[in-house]
């Protein structure tokens, strides 16, 4: 028979794409979200795909699903500095409850947990590049405290259920990810620029733009999160793109491939924006033969494709 995945949050960018895999890899998928950030669009692909049910819920309320389930992954959470400054009780919350309320049901169903967490557990790294052994440094009062400890909170109750109840759960820590799906105002670096690229308006780098940050395309994402589900880890891994880039050059790249006119202009760093981002994945690599192989040009085009026929419908 068939193996039986939930994925919150599974009607948002990665969650979206999340399905999309499970259900090429034979099986079936079962996509919870509240559509607070998620969209239907992302998923309406899947309608009358028999191996595939969505369920509108939200997830820091009591979760039942009937019938057996082989794991949970749970990717439901506000992901972008915009969404979580904005909605920052309900970051909190699905992080928190959201988050007790998945692993009970994994541990009730006798399956397997994965969360997605975040380079954001790092803060604003004095270490880099970030390996999971890295504590961060993270400010617990300031704006971007809601996603970080959220997350972090997450990540220990995770263990607790791996460490109290013998729940069998992974924890994958995520760097910046884009690809097709994401919402075009989403507000994180390359959805900005491309929006504001097609629009014909000028692009906006915050700070001097030389702070740096690492960008995966949302495909080798996915494949490292499902080799993570089907192994033996439970300790954090980092997945993301080693390769790193200033905000300012992504900017100047990504005019160049929009064939855009406008300038560049710089805005006053937001509190607490982190000065560096870059994953080591040596723990991947070793141990699950997993290193990003999209040339980030490449992933670039891809999802320039889709924002364009987005804009322009």
């Amino acid at each position: 028979m068939k193996q039986r995945v939930l994925v919150t949050g599974g009607a948002g960018f990665l969650g979206s794409h999340l399905c999309d895999r499970l259900l090429g890899d034979g099986y079936k998928v079962i996509a919870m979200d509240n559509l607070l950030t998620g969209s239907t669009d992302n998923i309406a692909h899947l309608a009358g795909n028999a191996d595939f049910r969505f369920i509108f819920h939200d997830v820091t309320e009591y979760i039942f699903i009937d019938g057996p389930v082989d794991a949970v992954l749970h990717f439901a959470s506000p992901a972008s500095p915009r969404d979580y400054q904005e909605m920052p009780i309900q970051t909190l919350k699905v992080g928190s409850l959201g988050t007790h309320k998945a692993l009970g049901l994994a541990k009730a169903k006798g399956a397997r947990f994965l969360l997605a967490s975040t380079s954001e557990v790092y803060g604003d790294p004095l270490i880099h590049p970030q390996p999971e052994t890295y504590w961060g440094n993270v400010n617990p009062v300031g704006p971007r405290g809601v996603y970080d400890e959220a997350k972090r909170f997450a990540e220990a109750m995770t263990m607790a259920y791996h460490r109290f109840h013998g729940v069998d759960t992974k924890i994958v820590r995520i760097f910046n990810t884009f690809g097709p799906r994401m919402r075009l105002e989403d507000g994180r670096a390359i959805p900005n620029f491309l929006l504001q690229a097609l629009n014909g308006r000028p692009l906006t780098v915050y700070g001097d733009g030389s702070q740096t940050r690492s960008f995966c395309f949302v495909d080798d994402l996915v494949d490292g999160i499902i080799r993570v589900l089907r192994s033996d880890l439970h300790d954090p891994v980092n997945l993301g793109n080693p390769e790193e880039w200033t905000v300012l050059r992504m900017a100047e790249v990504i005019r160049d491939l929009t064939g855009a006119t406008g300038p560049i202009l710089l805005a006053p760093l937001p509190v607490d924006d982190p000065k560096v981002r870059q994953p080591d994945i040596t723990n991947a690599r070793r141990s699950l033969g997993w290193e990003p192989t999209t040339r980030i040009e490449d992933g670039l085009r891809a999802t320039l494709d889709d924002f364009r026929r987005r804009v322009v419908s």
